[in-house]
Order: structure tokens, then C-alpha cells, then sequence
């Protein structure tokens, strides 16, 4: 079902953010995010004079190569625009996310170390959700063959209420592994 019917209005600002997954010949996995912020009109700023519309007021990315286990072996940032000249001086600051896995306590993990002046906003955000839940997704068939394998079929899948949709009581879970199923509400 769509979102219902907004009144009139006109487009002030846009951010895009988008994530890549790579499997590398290596065997790691390199996750990239890159987060564009633009504006549809001109205006002036002092670091850059004036920035026009369409133009980015934000060009920010970040790498991190994870290995199976979503551990991370490397992290860098870069920020290509910015509405001030300072903004890429904390970029280096995201190489103290190696050594870290995306797992629960990753959230935690991240804002120790980058939270308020110890990071950039823009850039946090995007490891806080969209760039983690790349780099699950990125992995996720790999991890899954090897699960298979390690622990064969009578061990849990390690979805299971992980979500609404994996809930143990929900009908794609009955499809998908009946013997794990748990009667209820569904």
C-alpha cells in the first residue's frame, strides 16, 4: 500500500544514500557507502562561496573490508564535498573501527568511538544502519553455505527472530523450516 496522498509541495532537499557489497578475490568483502546531500536551490556559504542547486553539499563515502564473519580488517572515509573546509580532516578518525565486528553491540561500539566531536555525523549514521545491514546482506549467502555445512540441519537457522518475517510463528517460517515452526498467532 503507498503512502497517502501528500498536499502540494515543492522539493527543498534530497539525500541519497546508497551501499555496494564486493566480494574480492581475496576472500574479504569490501562494503562501500556512499551518502550525497543536494538542495534544488542556489545558496551562498562561506567555505565554498556558493553552492547551486543540484550541487552536493555533502559527497561522503566510506570502505570497510569485512571478512565472513563481518570482522573488519579495514576502514577508511573520505568526504569530497562539504559545506565546510574542516569536514575531511576527521575522515582518518574511522580507522578505529578495525578490529571490530557487525554484530549486536556494533551500534555501541560505534558511537563510542565516533560519536560527537570524535567523528562526522553524516558518515556514523550511515555505518549505524545502512552500511551495516549491506554488509549482512553482502555476506549473508556465504555465511549461510558455511552454517550448512558446520552445523548440518538440526541447528536453528540462525534468522529466526530476527525479524517480523522470521518470527518462529510466522508462515514463512512454517514454509521455510516447518521443523522449527512454533504454533501461535501467525
Amino acid at each position: 500500500m503507498p503512502l497517502s496522498k501528500p498536499v502540494r509541495r515543492s522539493l527543498q532537499h534530497t539525500r541519497e544514500i546508497y551501499c555496494r557489497g564486493y566480494e574480492r578475490e581475496d576472500g574479504m568483502w569490501d562494503i562501500e557507502g556512499t551518502l550525497v546531500d543536494s538542495r534544488t536551490y542556489p545558496f551562498k556559504n562561506t567555505d565554498r562561496d556558493y553552492i547551486s542547486a543540484g550541487e552536493p553539499l555533502h559527497d561522503m563515502k566510506i570502505r570497510l573490508t569485512v571478512d565472513e564473519d563481518l570482522k573488519i580488517h579495514r576502514a577508511e572515509a573520505c568526504t569530497d564535498q562539504s559545506p565546510y573546509n574542516m569536514c575531511p580532516d576527521i575522515t582518518p578518525a574511522y580507522s578505529c573501527l578495525e578490529g571490530l565486528s557487525i554484530k549486536p553491540g556494533w551500534r555501541r561500539a560505534v558511537r563510542e568511538r565516533l560519536s560527537g566531536t570524535k567523528g562526522c555525523t553524516h558518515l556514523s549514521d550511515m555505518l549505524l544502519g545502512p552500511l551495516a545491514v549491506a554488509a549482512f546482506h553482502t555476506v549473508s549467502a556465504a555465511r549461510r553455505k558455511r552454517y550448512q555445512v558446520e552445523s548440518g540441519a538440526d541447528n536453528k537457522p540462525p534468522m529466526l527472530n530476527t525479524c517480523h518475517t522470521y518470527a518462529a510463528n510466522s508462515p514463512v517460517v512454517k514454509r521455510a523450516w516447518p521443523d522449527f515452526h512454533e504454533d501461535g498467532r501467525e
